[in-house]
């Protein structure tokens, strides 16, 4: 490229994409006298981003602001081609950088490959091997892929899927979750919650387990069997609680106020900001959640984690003992959740004591919190010439 100054856009549009990008922004902007970096939320998520960008102190350089009310995919579809198209233009990158599995990630690559622009995707080569589960996710991020040019994958098993759907080695860099990142800088900062109700929580004593549950396949019975999995809990264990962020979408909240709201140790709660999100983490002993994010978060801090979905894109905390598949079957969840806690009384993990204080030195099977700074010199590497000044990540 000589010496011009090289371009980046990085899009966002939810609310994990804004945590696991984060690091990533704040790695280029220290770079800034070499390479310009500029932020473009979609609005696929609004107040979630809002609060994670506030927190990593990000502002954003665009906003297209596509969400409505009742929006669909093919909504999405159409407002972040059109916007995305209008910043590509005005900022002519060199790369487009995205992240993760969302329609946002994808919709982002393929405006970048209508502009013969460079895609470069954080977290690419995740596969659960089910085109429909998670849904439409699964299909977002191998499109993604496909559509890519530069490819951090976040362990050597995501590079072993791209090597087999013939991506070339050179162009794949094991990197690390940036997730792990954005958890050690958070809980390092160790900001307590600022909402009344959920410090009490916090401060009781007891097993705390954090529910997290939202994914579109999950809607209907499949959510209901998880719901009445934590009421017979909450019943066979009388010091358990349990504290439940519910997700906005209608879907999710109407079944979770009918069947959760009446037990006084379920606490719903609106979304938590990402620093509170932390240290509900630090406190659990047990997570129930079909998040992707979660299952890479939670072991960093020692919490054991059931995974409510049939299939999992990140292997990896199976295999380490961390995590097991429960999928939403009500037995398999109640009886999994009363063997870890049970192991955690016999440890004297128990009583309420927070969970070992995370570290770089943890053995996050995802990642030791440098994913961003990687990245960050990969692509100052590649789109300048200058020499690489860190290794790809090894692993545990």
């Amino acid at each position: 490229m000589g010496r011009e100054r090289p371009r980046i856009l990085v899009t966002v549009g939810t609310r994990p994409e804004a945590i696991k990008m984060a690091p990533v922004l704040q790695a280029l902007r220290r770079r800034d006298a070499l390479l310009e970096s500029r932020l473009a939320l979609t609005g696929q998520h609004t107040d979630m981003v809002d609060q994670v960008l506030d927190a990593f102190r990000l502002v954003p350089d665009y906003d297209l602001d596509i969400m409505r009310p009742g929006q669909t995919l093919y909504d999405v579809a159409h407002e972040c081609l059109d916007g995305l198209n209008e910043v590509l233009t005005d900022f002519r990158p060199h790369m487009v950088l995205v992240q993760g599995d969302t329609a946002s990630v994808f919709f982002s690559s393929l405006v970048g490959f209508f502009e013969k622009t460079r895609v470069g995707h954080v977290e690419a080569g995740l596969r659960s091997g089910d085109k429909w589960a998670p849904f439409p996710e699964e299909v977002f991020r191998r499109l993604a892929d496909v559509l890519t040019d530069f490819y951090f994958a976040p362990t050597s098993r995501a590079r072993a899927n791209l090597l087999r759907e013939g991506v070339p080695s050179r162009s794949i860099h094991v990197t690390g979750n940036t997730v792990v990142d954005a958890l050690l800088d958070t809980a390092r900062r160790g900001e307590a919650p600022q909402e009344p109700r959920l410090r009490r929580v916090l401060d009781r004593d007891g097993p705390l387990v954090l529910l997290t549950a939202h994914r579109r396949e999950s809607f209907g019975e499949p959510l209901r069997r998880v719901f009445r999995a934590v009421l017979e809990l909450v019943e066979r264990r009388e010091d358990v609680e349990v504290l439940y962020p519910v997700h906005p979408n209608p879907r999710v909240r109407e079944p979770a106020m009918e069947m959760l709201s009446g037990h006084p140790r379920v606490h719903l709660t609106e979304p938590l900001g990402y620093g509170a999100l932390v240290q509900v983490l630090a406190r659990a002993s047990l997570v129930l959640t079909d998040s992707g994010g979660i299952q890479e978060e939670a072991p960093t801090f020692g919490a054991r984690v059931l995974v409510l979905r049939e299939v999992t894109e990140r292997p990896e905390g199976v295999e380490a003992g961390v995590a097991r598949l429960v999928g939403t079957d009500s037995g398999l969840i109640v009886r999994g959740a009363l063997e870890i806690l049970r192991e955690r009384d016999e440890r004297g993990g128990g009583s309420g004591a927070r969970n070992g204080p995370p570290g770089p030195d943890s053995r996050n099977p995802y990642g030791d919190g440098r994913a961003g700074e990687r990245i960050a010199d990969i692509l100052l590497a590649s789109l300048t010439d200058r020499p690489r000044e860190t290794m790809d990540w090894q692993g545990p």
